[in-house]
């Protein structure tokens, strides 16, 4: 969101060659070629003003939002359509904001349905399978029943949503809110809300959350935070919502698990290095040198010679990094022929399988 206070750490001549240039691995393009110096000026000097009305999303703007079209048990247990449940894909076409179910076996299309605006974070499925959950960029949160093919509710959680996350029992959802500075929780059966959690330190100042993510050993949540130095843990208890922050000495982006949920990989927001967090005691226990702004959220772990090792891809350099997940050591660096987003491996195969997400080489698969 354009407002001031999302903008402090961006300073207005690098607010000006975003403008001309572009933003890599964003969906930000150059205007240097539509705009003049004059007019990219006064629309970065246009940005950096506070509103006339400071926009807010609150219980009340959230109920009014909620829309339930097929309540929970009043559809059919049975799909409409044939197919292996077990091989079916979701493809996401944010270029014309569409969703597809594909059939694993055929590569056929079974249904093709319209989507809220540019979805993002990834599809997040309950434990059974049937259900699953789209965030959008601007805050919707849209539950799909897969057996009917149907919307069946929806919520508006903010104006401006990083992601949401679903619990490992699959009864709570969680969004993740650039604006407002919240962390939203939702009952997962209806999308009934059930609390708002304010994102704020000891201080009083507030962040944006950069993400959610379920941490389903520890049958919790973990939270990356934007502009506070904290990561958090989210517990539901009783209906309520139990937060337990983890400080650390630096902004972190983006998150990786080890398989066991003990220890948290962060992203450093310099683009240089990771932590290492001890997730029993919140203490920082390495520090990882990485490249590239590495997208830990895309990473994939496999073992290799009695050692449990990870490998995650970067976008701001052309590199794979692979870390021994005892030490904390990168043990080696792959050259790649680009920046990447995703990697994607599965446990009986001996491959992995890396992307190139931008610059001339955009496209090509590894």
């Amino acid at each position: 969101a354009l407002l001031p206070e999302n903008l402090s750490r961006l300073r207005k001549d690098e607010a000006h060659k975003v403008i001309r240039e572009g933003r890599p691995a964003t969906q930000m393009p150059a205007f240097g070629d539509a705009l003049t110096d004059q007019e990219v000026n006064a629309l970065a000097e246009f940005i950096y003003q506070s509103p006339e009305t400071a926009p807010t999303w609150k219980r009340a703007d959230i109920k009014q939002s909620h829309r339930v079209p097929h309540p929970l048990g009043s559809l059919p247990d049975e799909p409409v359509f044939e197919a292996d449940l077990m091989n079916l894909f979701l493809v996401v076409e944010i270029g014309d904001h569409h969703v597809t179910l594909l059939d694993g076996d055929k590569m056929e299309p079974i249904h093709r349905f319209p989507s809220r605006f540019a979805l993002h974070g990834g599809p997040k499925y309950s434990p059974d399978g049937r259900y699953v959950y789209f965030g959008s960029r601007d805050g919707w949160i849209t539950k799909y029943d897969i057996y009917n093919l149907k919307v069946v509710a929806e919520v508006r959680a903010g104006i401006n949503m990083r992601n949401i996350a679903v619990s490992a029992d699959g009864e709570h959802v969680l969004a993740a809110n650039y604006l407002p500075h919240t962390l939203v929780l939702f009952d997962a059966d209806n999308l009934g809300l059930m609390e708002i959690i304010p994102v704020e330190n000891d201080s009083g100042e507030s962040s944006r959350v950069s993400a959610v993510y379920a941490a389903p050993p520890r049958d919790s949540f973990i939270a990356a935070l934007k502009d506070i130095p904290e990561a958090w843990e989210v517990t539901v208890e009783n209906g309520k919502a139990r937060v337990r922050r983890m400080e650390t000495d630096t902004w972190l982006d983006d998150f990786f698990f080890d398989p066991g949920y003990e220890h948290l990989i962060g992203a450093a927001r310099d683009g240089k290095h990771g932590l290492v967090i001890d997730l029993d005691t919140g203490k920082t226990t390495a520090e990882l040198p990485l490249p590239g702004m590495p997208h830990l959220g895309s990473g994939i772990t496999w073992e290799h010679e009695g050692r449990r090792v990870m490998a995650t891809p970067h976008f701001r350099a052309g590199a794979i990094s692979i870390i021994d997940m005892d030490t904390w050591e990168v043990i080696k660096t792959l050259k790649t022929e680009g920046p990447g987003f995703f990697m994607r491996s599965h446990e009986n195969s001996r491959y992995a399988w890396a992307d190139v997400f931008f610059g001339p080489n955009a496209d090509k698969v590894h």
